[in-house]
C-alpha cells in the first residue's frame, strides 16, 4: 500500500474543499440571485464571481481557510486503520504549503502558531466505524466567523418544540451579518450539551436543499428557513430576502430534565468535499 499516494489523495481532498464549492451550494446561491435585487443581488453576484475565480485559479475561495475538520467513516475491515490519523495530519501540514492554507491554529494559552494547521486535537476528526473495507473522508474546513456564531441552548423541556424553534430564530437574528450570510444552519436537538453541538455540525454535511427524511422534522426545517429569511438580514447582513440557504436538523434522545439545542453555522462558503480510500490504497476524490 502506497501511503505517500494516499496522503496525496487527502491533500487533493483538502484542496478541492478549499477551492470548489459543491454544486448544491452554487445552485442555491444562483436561486438566491434570481429573487434578490439591489445591493443584495450585487453581493450574491460578487460571491458567485469569487467562487468561479477560485475554481479556475485553484486558490482558496476565502482568506479564512478554516480549522481543518474531517468526518471519517472507517470500514472495520480496512487493513490500515492505525495509519489514518497520521496520514490526515501529515496531509494537512503539506496542504498548508501546497494549496496554500492560512495557518489558523494557535495555542489557546500562549497564542503560539505552529504555522502548519495542526496542534492539540487539530486537525479535528470525527470517527465512525461502518461495515466493509473502505474509508470515506469528508473534509469540512470551518471558518472562524461563522463558528463564532455557534450557540448552545440548554432549554427547559417545558418550552417544547415551539421554544426550540424560537430559540433558533432568535439566535440567527442576533447573529445578523456576522457569519457572512447567506448561511447554512445546522441544528442538533437532544442528547447532551456536547452531542447536540456535534449533531448540529454533522447536520451541515447534508446537501443544501435536502430535507430530513422525517416529514415532521422536514416541515420544521422549512418553517425555520422562512422565518429566518423573513428577518430581512440578507446577504452579508446588508438586507434582502436570503439570510439562510438552508436549515438542517438532526436529533438524539434526551434526558427528561434536559432539552439541549446546538446551533452550528456555516457561511456562504459551505465548503466540503468527499473521498473514498479503498482497501488496496487506491482513492477517488468525488
Amino acid at each position: 500500500m502506497d501511503f505517500e499516494d494516499m496522503k496525496s489523495g487527502i491533500i487533493n481532498l483538502i484542496k478541492k474543499a478549499e477551492t470548489e464549492l459543491p454544486n448544491d451550494v452554487i445552485n442555491a446561491l444562483k436561486n438566491a440571485l434570481e429573487i434578490e435585487d439591489g445591493i443584495a443581488k450585487t453581493q450574491i453576484e460578487a460571491i458567485l464571481k469569487n467562487i468561479d475565480l477560485a475554481k479556475k485559479t485553484k486558490r482558496p475561495m476565502c482568506q479564512d481557510t478554516g480549522i481543518q475538520t474531517f468526518f471519517v467513516n472507517v470500514g472495520v475491515d480496512f487493513p490500515q486503520i492505525n495509519k489514518l490519523k497520521d496520514l490526515i495530519t501529515d496531509a494537512v501540514k503539506k496542504a498548508t504549503k501546497d494549496v496554500p492554507l492560512r495557518p489558523n491554529t494557535v495555542d489557546p494559552f500562549t497564542g503560539e502558531n505552529h504555522k502548519d494547521n495542526t496542534g492539540n486535537q487539530i486537525p479535528y476528526i470525527t470517527w465512525e466505524f461502518i461495515e466493509g473495507n473502505d474509508v470515506y473522508i469528508t473534509a469540512f474546513p470551518k471558518g472562524g466567523g461563522s463558528e463564532n456564531m455557534s450557540k448552545l441552548g440548554m432549554l427547559k423541556p417545558g418550552v417544547g418544540i415551539e421554544g426550540v424553534k424560537n430559540f433558533i430564530v432568535e439566535e440567527m437574528i442576533k447573529a445578523a451579518g456576522n457569519p457572512c450570510p447567506p448561511t447554512v444552519v445546522g441544528v442538533g436537538i437532544g442528547g447532551g450539551a456536547d452531542l447536540s453541538m456535534k449533531l448540529g455540525k454533522k447536520a451541515l454535511l447534508r446537501p443544501v436543499g435536502e430535507r430530513h427524511n422525517d416529514k415532521a422534522i422536514a416541515a420544521i426545517e422549512e418553517e425555520l428557513i422562512n422565518r429566518i429569511n423573513d428577518s430581512g438580514i440578507g446577504p452579508m447582513g446588508l438586507g434582502g430576502k436570503t439570510t439562510v440557504l438552508d436549515v438542517h436538523i438532526e436529533k438524539a434522545h434526551r434526558h427528561p430534565a434536559s432539552l439541549p439545542v446546538g446551533i452550528a453555522v456555516q457561511c456562504w462558503a459551505d465548503r466540503r468535499a468527499q473521498m473514498v480510500i479503498h482497501s488496496d490504497g487506491s482513492w477517488v476524490v468525488k
